[in-house]
């Protein structure tokens, strides 16, 4: 995989590395001061499908181990259920771990609810009308619409991390080459991994200022999910399917503040349970396969 990862990389495909990882942290911190930031820190995530257009085959196995639509389906369920499994864990560590950040955020996520379903002003709405009533429905779109939409383009963080991630690489390959050549490069990898799971939890903490009480207890919370989020990208080998996990579960975080306390509970439970059917699914398949080439080889 490090070989693969650190393959030549153009002057073009370089800079655009850079621009969605240095000149977003950049972006990422000047939200704090500017809505034009945050616009920009948006448009950059867009941007960054299309670098992971150009990165993404560099971690996937596809091409040598050949997958179907099925065994894909399974690794999403799967990675899923992990990270729904790991960031439950972090949550009730946190909790009690951090204190203080974890009351700040209880009470971030109470405040920011609250402004949105109650800042709307419905006063003037006569649900007699039609134009009326397509008025209240986008009243409810633009409420959690834009939360929505961040949550959509949070997934792309994920080509942030690999595009870290090779970068660190090629360093590593520069400043160790004995090491790098005599082939024991998982440590470079898991300090890769271990790296940009950091950062991930600092970036976490760029746009708003805090007392580093809080601070602190958000930078490991992130770090670990991030730490997760990194772990399932290098066992599925997937960056779309990581990215598509980080998406869902942000999403499903927001519905949860906002229509459904569980809303998080039962998408996990519904990915559980496609998750078991493809897997006996799966199973099956592969012993009528088993069974069909016993039957050839004994004729």
């Amino acid at each position: 995989m490090t070989t693969n990862l650190t393959k030549p990389i153009s002057i073009q495909l370089a800079f655009a590395m850079l621009v969605i990882t240095v000149g977003a942290e950049v972006l990422l911190y000047l939200t704090r001061f500017s809505y034009l930031a945050g616009t920009l820190y948006d448009a950059m995530m867009v941007s960054s499908f299309f670098v992971g257009l150009k990165l993404h085959k560099r971690i996937s196995d596809s091409e040598r181990n050949p997958v179907t639509k099925r065994q894909l389906m399974l690794k999403f369920t799967g990675a899923f259920l992990v990270f729904f499994l790991g960031s439950t864990i972090i949550n009730i560590y946190s909790s009690n771990t951090f204190n203080d950040f974890n009351v700040n955020y209880d009470q971030y996520v109470q405040d920011y609810t609250d402004l949105q379903t109650n800042g709307e002003d419905h006063s003037n709405v006569d649900q007699g009308t039609k134009a009326e009533h397509v008025s209240t429905f986008f009243e409810k779109v633009d409420t959690i619409g834009p939360d929505l939409y961040t949550d959509a383009l949070a997934g792309l963080e994920e080509v942030w991390r690999l595009a870290y991630i090779i970068f660190l690489l090629v360093v590593c390959k520069k400043l160790f080459p004995k090491r790098w050549a005599s082939g024991s490069r998982d440590i470079f990898l898991m300090v890769a991994l271990f790296l940009t799971s950091i950062l991930f939890g600092i970036d976490h903490t760029l746009d708003t200022a805090e007392p580093w009480s809080i601070k602190i207890g958000a930078i490991v919370t992130f770090a670990n999910m991030g730490l997760v989020f990194g772990l399932i990208l290098l066992w599925t080998r997937s960056l779309w399917i990581t990215v598509l996990v980080h998406s869902l579960y942000d999403i499903f975080a927001t519905l949860s503040w906002f229509y459904l306390d569980n809303a998080m509970e039962l998408m996990a439970l519904v990915v559980l349970v496609v998750h078991v059917i493809l897997l006996f699914i799966e199973k099956r398949s592969l012993h009528q396969l088993e069974q069909a080439e016993g039957v050839q080889v004994a004729e």
